[in-house]
């Protein structure tokens, strides 16, 4: 029994868990709702604008921008030409080597990226900071990095 509680989570703690999940993932759905109804961008769109906006010359090689964003190359390469198509990036060579391409944040991305900020980042607030007191934030700060501490650890540590 005791080697069983070593690798298995008790009814407690998988009760835990499920609500953990059920939450995050109503948070994360009610604030894509609200990003794409305010500003007609999906997550996806926002994430990738965002990560542009904060790099260098708003232009990433699209490896980086794929890693920066945690996504594999596939879902970036079909992400992107769907912003493509709507005028919010574009790919160019890369200045440096001639070999590679660079996605570049375009001015009617860059607007579109300004206009969704706000709306966004005030949902954000009313969904996720305005419930927790300054120490529930804290913890979740706390429980976000242990998490994601956990999760780059070797497996069977």
């Amino acid at each position: 029994m005791t080697e069983r509680r070593k690798v298995f989570p008790t009814a407690e703690e998988l009760r835990i868990w499920r609500d953990f999940i059920e939450t995050t993932e109503a948070l994360r759905s009610d604030l894509a709702s609200r990003l794409q109804s305010e500003s007609s961008l999906s997550p996806g769109d926002y994430a990738l604008l965002l990560a542009l906006r904060e790099a260098g010359g708003r232009r990433l090689r699209p490896s980086e921008l794929a890693a920066r964003i945690g996504w594999r190359r596939s879902r970036l390469s079909h992400q992107l030409g769907r912003m493509e198509r709507r005028g919010l990036v574009r790919r160019e060579e890369c200045a440096t080597d001639s070999r590679g391409a660079e996605v570049v944040l375009t001015p009617d991305g860059a607007e579109a990226f300004r206009n969704a900020s706000l709306p966004h980042l005030r949902a954000v607030h009313e969904l996720f900071v305005n419930p927790l007191t300054p120490d529930q934030l804290a913890a979740a700060e706390e429980i976000a990095t242990a998490l994601r501490t956990g999760l780059k650890a070797p497996r069977g540590s």
